[in-house]
């Protein structure tokens, strides 16, 4: 992130808008930058996939940024949508970049599968940390408590967790549930 930044700073940009979150999930300081432009600016980017996912995704920001009479600068391909040459190469090196987000998913189950087929384990370590054991512990006294009784949903909101999470660590607790399965309105 430190790289790009300088970067924007090199270009003269005048505000940096940094994303907290993966960009599979909703975009809040995209479209804040998005919502920002006036006509006459320029939106700097890192790169193409910086703006979207997809092809469709890119071609669909690059008119929301045209439609404002603004244009993008991608950096690291040094593409600049105010040109005619610029405009040509968005869906070229937007289709390049997609393809290398999928080259990259199939290569990493390529090498899961090739660890699963070689006998390592991949993933989270089986069991529970440390914190989650001490709920476990506090979500089966609660639940095994006489007085007061709590419900599932008490139990829940109590210490924090969901009631998928609460019949795993009663389960981790060796505690049977009440009644067989016990009923979520209670």
């Amino acid at each position: 992130m430190e790289m790009q930044i300088e970067a924007f700073k090199k270009e003269g940009c005048e505000k940096v808008y940094t994303e907290k979150v993966s960009g599979f999930e909703k975009r809040p300081e995209l479209e804040r930058a998005l919502d920002d432009l006036r006509t006459g600016d320029t939106l700097y980017v890192w790169a193409l996939d910086r703006i979207g996912r997809s092809l469709l995704d890119v071609i669909g920001n690059i008119k929301k940024i045209h439609d404002k009479g603004a244009n993008l600068y991608a950096i690291v391909q040094k593409i600049d949508t105010g040109t005619a040459t610029g405009k040509m190469l968005v869906p070229i090196f937007s289709m390049l970049a997609e393809l290398e987000i999928d080259l990259k998913r199939e290569r990493a189950m390529a090498g899961i599968r090739s660890a699963r087929e070689h006998g390592r384990v991949i993933g989270r370590k089986p069991g529970l940390s440390d914190d989650a054991k001490k709920k476990a512990k506090t979500a089966s006294k609660m639940y095994l408590a006489k007085e007061p009784e709590y419900s599932v949903r008490e139990i829940c909101a109590i210490i924090g967790i969901s009631i998928k999470t609460l019949y795993k660590y009663l389960d981790y607790e060796g505690v049977r549930l009440r009644g067989g399965l016990d009923s979520l309105a209670n």
